[in-house]
């Protein structure tokens, strides 16, 4: 089994552009996210076998991105003029990319909302702001 070091995974948030490019989130500490998972739905009968449930996977659920960022109001990727600030107030959906370098920079594509932004200063640490952002539709996986 191969392992990797997550250290020096980016985030990154693409213009809208055609091509698309995209510019690496400043600061992001620990990533986590988007959780993947499917519903079901019960398909056990009176027939089957051995009295064991079975279940038919349904709707693909893409789940939440949860980060937080050494905080910088004025980077152009984390303020309220054209970065993630601003991606929350025009409540806009974005493309946002993982890039995994130990994998030979396999990358995760997704589409997503910001729905929170939290500053937090505590008095002996750094300013930082936790994010979390709601994938919609299918994601491009590594």
């Amino acid at each position: 089994m191969s392992k990797y070091s997550s250290f020096g995974t980016l985030l990154q948030i693409g213009d809208g552009g055609s091509p698309e490019n995209f510019t690496t989130v400043a600061g992001v500490m620990d990533v986590d996210g988007p959780g993947l998972s499917s519903d079901n739905e019960d398909a056990t009968t009176h027939e089957s076998p051995g009295g064991y449930e079975e279940i038919i996977p349904t709707l693909k659920r893409t789940g939440d991105v949860t980060f937080d960022i050494v905080w910088d109001p004025s980077d152009p990727t984390h303020d309220g003029t054209t970065g993630l600030l601003a991606e929350w107030k025009n409540q806009s959906k974005t493309n946002y990319q993982l890039v995994f370098p130990d994998t030979g920079n396999e990358t995760f594509g997704f589409a997503a909302y910001i729905l929170e932004v939290g500053p937090s200063a505590p008095v002996s640490g750094l300013l930082k702001a936790s994010v979390r952002m709601k994938v919609t539709g299918q994601p491009t996986l590594p």
